[in-house]
């Protein structure tokens, strides 16, 4: 508790002192977009604060440097749009894939980089266009870089465009970086890298893993890389679309059912599904039935005098969205193969005057039932999601599951061809995604709560949201 209260205090100090020391003098240096962030998102200022090990003075010079470098370089209006198709269909930076402790691969294909003095600068913003687009996208969970050198050369050599990506993560997007995985740098190349050395300063260096084949898997499991780097992922980079995660529809509601899993399918989703409700049916006359992911404020239990959860560990998470409010907010806590927790819930709470139509897809969709995988939920209605692994497969860290959710028309039905129609129709622009990772519990006693163990009554009021995050639609 001490700890995050001085992290509050620093956190609280940052803030008055940069409005009382940095905006009066340089409020037309900054985006306005980036002020009001800075005071209303406390994880942003946080991380700053971790970034220069709590030192005000230091996080204050970052902040008022990024922010600069924010404007100069529009990031918070870099679109596809308004980038050259070509710097897409080059692909020689893209994002894919995962590192072995669920980290977002960011990738450079060195061998396609062209010095260009006259495309350095748009070169340059699409790299800042992936770091925003990710940031904003996955709640600013840090990334691993990778530099595939292969069949590279000094040819290849750009040490300006090396310094931005390297001043990228050390001075404008703070604690972003897990580690920087180099495959096979030529020996040619090591004089420059020393340079290299020398701008990532002491605590970066220590994340520099240089590799070949026999040791890249030390970090980046085979389904991740390509076969010349000693892996069996098939995964070839062309544009359009923009490269994201492959999210494909999981194993339908019903099933399939095979021989090893037809009593947990049967017998255990029935049970669960007798516990919690029908999941399509409405829940705004029902008490809430929710996985519990945070510890539940004292205050709050004090009001709730007729609800004493037993297990309670964390209190709920729930992200905001324009259509959906989503719990839990950011991960789905699952049991290892020797804990054996395989189901996982979500609730969905429509808070539009619409029906919203719902799809849950996962990058993972041989593991994975999802119940209901793709329905629609009433006005001012929650709904209950079952998340359960099938047969023999175990939840990873790498898994990724997206919800997608759009608004429907009063006049529109909700039967199965009215919402196969829909998803047909509906404009891009129109539809709110949120993604969810999933966390793996190790121990023999999480400290996490799962389906059977926690799910439980909790009045409507007590869905109190620890993280809040919007995302346009």
């Amino acid at each position: 508790m001490a700890d995050r209260q001085d992290k509050a205090a620093l956190i609280s100090e940052t803030r008055r002192r940069f409005e009382a020391e940095y905006l009066p003098d340089k409020s037309d240096k900054y985006d306005s977009r980036d002020v009001e962030r800075l005071q209303q998102d406390d994880k942003w200022v946080e991380n700053y604060l971790i970034w220069r090990h709590d030192v005000v003075d230091d996080t204050l010079k970052m902040i008022d440097e990024s922010f600069q470098w924010r404007k100069e370089y529009t990031v918070n209006d870099l679109t596809e749009s308004v980038l050259p198709k070509w710097l897409f269909e080059n692909g020689s930076i893209f994002l894919h894939g995962y590192d072995k402790e669920g980290y977002k691969l960011f990738w450079f294909r060195v061998k396609l980089h062209i010095r260009d003095p006259k495309q350095q600068l748009e070169k340059k913003k699409l790299v800042a266009f992936w770091l925003e687009h990710y940031a904003k996208r996955d709640h600013g969970k840090p990334l691993t870089v990778v530099f595939d050198m292969a069949e590279t050369g000094i040819s290849h050599i750009d040490l300006d465009f090396v310094r931005f990506i390297v001043n990228c993560f050390t001075d404008y997007y703070p604690n972003f970086l897990t580690k920087i995985v180099i495959f096979e740098m030529p020996w040619i190349m090591n004089a420059a890298f020393k340079i290299v050395k020398g701008w990532l300063g002491p605590d970066a260096i220590s994340m520099l893993k240089f590799t070949n084949k026999n040791e890249v898997q030390d970090y980046i499991s085979g389904e991740y890389l390509p076969p010349h780097m000693g892996g069996t992922d098939s995964f070839k980079y062309s544009y359009p679309p923009l490269v994201d995660d492959d999210f494909q529809t999981p194993l339908c509601e019903n099933g399939p059912i095979t021989s090893e899993d037809e009593h947990e399918s049967k017998e255990e989703i029935d049970a669960d599904t007798k516990e919690t409700g029908d999941p399509n049916e409405e829940h705004n006359l029902n008490p809430k039935k929710m996985s519990s992911i945070e510890q539940i404020p004292k205050s709050e239990e004090n009001d709730k005098t007729d609800f004493k959860p037993k297990n309670a560990k964390k209190a709920l998470t729930t992200f905001k969205g324009p259509l959906l409010h989503i719990s839990p907010a950011e991960e789905l806590y699952f049991g290892s193969k020797e804990t054996g927790e395989r189901k996982c819930l979500i609730v969905l709470t429509n808070v539009t005057k619409n029906i919203v139509a719902f799809k849950v897809r996962t990058t993972a969709p041989e593991k994975y039932r999802v119940k209901p995988s793709n329905s629609s939920c009433e006005p001012g209605a929650s709904l209950d999601i079952i998340v359960s692994l099938h047969g023999g497969f175990a939840a990873s860290l790498q898994d990724r599951f997206l919800i997608m959710a759009a608004e429907m028309d009063q006049c529109s039905g909700a039967g199965v061809s009215e919402l196969t129609q829909f998803w047909k129709e509906v404009p891009r622009t129109k539809v709110m995604e949120h993604r969810l990772r999933c966390h793996v519990i190790e121990s023999t006693k999480p400290s996490t709560l799962t389906l059977k163990e926690n799910v439980f009554n909790i009045p409507a009021k007590t869905n109190e949201e620890l993280h809040i995050q919007t995302i346009g639609a």
